[in-house]
């Protein structure tokens, strides 16, 4: 069974600006189940459980799509632990949304959901994540969190899940000076930089394409200080 995850760049799934990469997903996921109808389950945890960002993912992936849509709830305690991993146990297709990405992992790991997770990937289960929930599958993550919660006004790096190797940075269109400056001031060697409205396609680990329903991906490149951009 091949391991898959499509990390979003960004977008608004309430506005259909990503609905090329959902049609992937999509097809990804009815391709997964086979002969039953497909079953997506949407885990908010970087939005603090938004349910209107549930309610627009559930417009999209059921009303456009014919996708079943669930939700797991963890941040007011809605569910139990036991509840959100047959949820996860049932799901064709897991789609991580955006929001506070250190709140996301310190909420999971708090839980266990990071090892659910990572269970489900090795699995074969689709996995799919935008901004946040694209970032964290990677060893390194370029994040907004302390601008989020006020506690300063730059971009981080921080460690993610490590399934996937390297760096990476979404929303490039709106933080490629900032994050090429980083690259710089960290020595990074290389990353992938995603913008809105676009996916890289990882399948066992290894970058396969991109995706665009508008945007763009790149691999940048640190040669002694000097960034490169190639396009995906």
């Amino acid at each position: 069974m091949q391991k898959r995850i499509i990390a979003i760049g960004g977008g608004e799934i309430k506005n259909k600006t990503t609905l090329k990469i959902d049609e992937y997903v999509a097809n990804l996921a009815k391709e997964y189940a086979g002969e039953k109808r497909a079953n997506a389950l949407f885990i908010g945890t970087a939005s603090h459980d938004s349910m209107p960002y549930f309610n627009s993912f559930r417009k999209t992936y059921t009303s456009v799509f014919d996708i079943k849509a669930e939700v797991a709830l963890l941040v007011y305690g809605e569910m139990n632990v036991e509840h959100v991993k047959s949820k996860i146990d049932n799901a064709d297709c897991i789609y991580i949304g955006g929001g506070d990405t250190m709140f996301m992992l310190e909420k999971w790991r708090e839980v266990g959901l990071d090892k659910m997770l990572i269970d489900a990937y090795e699995q074969g289960k689709i996995i799919c994540g935008l901004s946040a929930g694209a970032i964290c599958w990677f060893k390194d993550m370029y994040t907004d969190y302390e601008i989020m919660r006020g506690k300063g006004n730059d971009y981080v790096m921080e460690k993610g899940l490590g399934v996937l190797e390297g760096t990476c940075c979404p929303h490039f269109n709106e933080r490629e000076k900032d994050f090429c400056y980083n690259m710089q001031k960290y020595n990074i060697p290389s990353a992938y930089a995603i913008e809105n409205d676009c996916a890289l396609e990882f399948v066992d680990g290894k970058l396969i394409k991109s995706i665009s329903s508008g945007g763009k991906a790149y691999l940048l490149t640190n040669q002694n200080g000097q960034i490169t951009k190639k396009e995906i």
